[in-house]
């Protein structure tokens, strides 16, 4: 279930049962103030009796005299106005016998309709109740009559405060209007802060899905959302710069693949025409002979150079650039390295400054490997120098490694370079030779290599002083 509609179908469960409290406590608030107003009967009745017993007493004292005794009647009627009552005393036939209301003539009343024994019959006006009390003869304990008083509800009825219940109605009203608006205020909070900013996240991740990197998800207040919205857009930037390092790669993979094979091609036509000339005898004698062959096999280890750059990235791409170490000591297999590597670098006019001094200590290392990083470094210095400079090699111990330095003076490398030398496929665009052009890929499998000897590699360039690079293996 989606967020939203849980906050939705949430926010109306709470509104209902907020709405079902409400009309409960509005429900018992009148329920009390109806039991309020209607009373028990037979209490207010008691009370009525209690009000007007003096009456009734003198009624069944001198009930008999009470028509003939002038004098009886005007005490009753000054007991009438006392007790603010109006008294009708009717005998058993109806026949009335005492009638508190000057103005009224009435001689009989009818039994069944006008006597009254309860209040809901009792009331005969908005505000006026007739209630009716049997008379008995004090003597023979015999009902000889009825009396009937016609009293306001204010004497029937003691008025009660209703403040309380009112101001507890009020209070609940008021807390349940406040929850509502909480709950208004929770749900417009949860669908600003929450709801759409994830629909505008899934947006924004459509468009990287689509390839649209350039749209930036932004939110401005720094909260959890803020640090979502933050991280995703780190995660944007960081899937941007790999899709562009992959057309890079891609690109330059292209280029290599197409430079090499234009590079294969231009010697093996020079090799092969050089081929055709000596079938065909242009060579007169064993000198030009020697010339054409050494232009051969110029051109053969140029296309060797290029074949094992290929071969080399392929395996790295492939994971299976083997390194396989082995325990030896470092003196006599650097001297093997570095003795064939530096009468080459000589023949260039370039000054070989050989290591003074090597140590000779056991360390896990695949000469081979270590011999095709070292060649990589020399050949990547002399496509930088030119006759007349210098390249020197330095053997050392330093904190349980072994370091080889490997110093040219050549043209060095530009600061916009450096950060990029050992990516595959990069060439500096500025300090290459069009002469020397390289696939791109040695340092890069130099670096690989060193990597797998649990070793580093690094250097430091001025530009126009000239390049050296440190390789550090630790000791076995």
């Amino acid at each position: 279930m989606y967020l939203s509609d849980w906050i939705r179908k949430w926010f109306k469960v709470v509104l209902v049962f907020l709405l079902i409290i409400f009309g409960c406590g509005a429900g018992l608030l009148w329920d009390s103030y109806r039991s309020e107003r209607e009373a028990d009967s037979r209490y207010v009745i008691n009370q009525v009796r209690l009000q007007v017993s003096e009456m009734m007493l003198y009624l069944e004292q001198y009930n008999q005299k009470l028509y003939d005794d002038p004098m009886l009647k005007d005490t009753l009627q000054a007991m009438s106005q006392d007790h603010q009552v109006s008294l009708i005393y009717v005998q058993l036939d109806g026949r009335v016998m005492f009638n508190s209301s000057p103005n009224n003539t009435i001689q009989q009343i009818d039994l069944k309709t006008s006597l009254h024994y309860d209040l809901y019959h009792a009331r005969v006006e908005k505000n006026t109740y007739s209630i009716a009390f049997p008379v008995m003869d004090e003597v023979t304990q015999v009902q000889v009559g009825n009396a009937i008083f016609a009293m306001p509800a204010s004497t029937v009825f003691v008025e009660k405060s209703h403040t309380i219940p009112l101001l507890l109605f009020i209070m609940i009203t008021s807390l349940l209007l406040i929850l509502c608006l909480l709950m208004v205020l929770l749900r417009n909070k949860f669908k600003r802060d929450i709801i759409q900013p994830i629909h505008h996240l899934k947006e924004y991740s459509e468009a990287i899905l689509k390839g649209n990197y350039e749209q930036k998800s932004t939110y401005k207040i720094m909260d959890e959302i803020g640090e979502v919205y933050a991280t995703f857009d780190q995660m944007r930037m960081e899937i941007m710069y790999l899709n562009l390092r992959r057309d890079e790669q891609d690109k330059a993979q292209k280029e290599l693949i197409s430079n090499i094979s234009h590079e294969i091609k231009t010697p093996l036509t020079t090799l092969k025409a050089y081929i055709e000339a000596i079938r065909e005898g242009v060579c007169t004698d064993m000198s030009a002979i020697m010339e054409y062959v050494e232009v051969m096999h110029n051109n053969t280890d140029t296309m060797t150079r290029l074949t094992e750059d290929l071969l080399q990235h392929a395996l790295k791409e492939l994971g299976q650039i083997s390194v396989t170490l082995t325990e030896q000591y470092s003196r006599d297999m650097l001297l093997r390295i570095l003795q064939p590597i530096g009468h080459y670098v000589r023949t260039t006019g370039v000054t070989f400054i050989e290591p003074p001094d090597i140590p000779n200590v056991l360390i896990q290392v695949d000469a081979n490997r270590l011999e095709q990083v070292i060649s990589n470094l020399i050949a990547n210095a002399l496509k930088h120098t030119s006759a007349g400079d210098s390249i020197r090699v330095n053997i050392e111990l330093t904190l349980g490694q072994l370091k080889i330095t490997i110093a040219d003076t050549g043209k060095g490398i530009i600061p916009q370079d450096m950060p990029f030398v050992f990516d595959r496929y990069f060439k500096g665009k500025l300090n290459s030779n069009p002469k020397n052009e390289g696939s791109g890929l040695g340092l890069s499998i130099c670096k690989h290599i060193i990597e797998a000897h649990h070793g580093s590699i690094s250097f430091k360039s001025v530009q126009g002083q000239g390049t050296v690079f440190h390789c550090l293996i630790p000791l076995g």
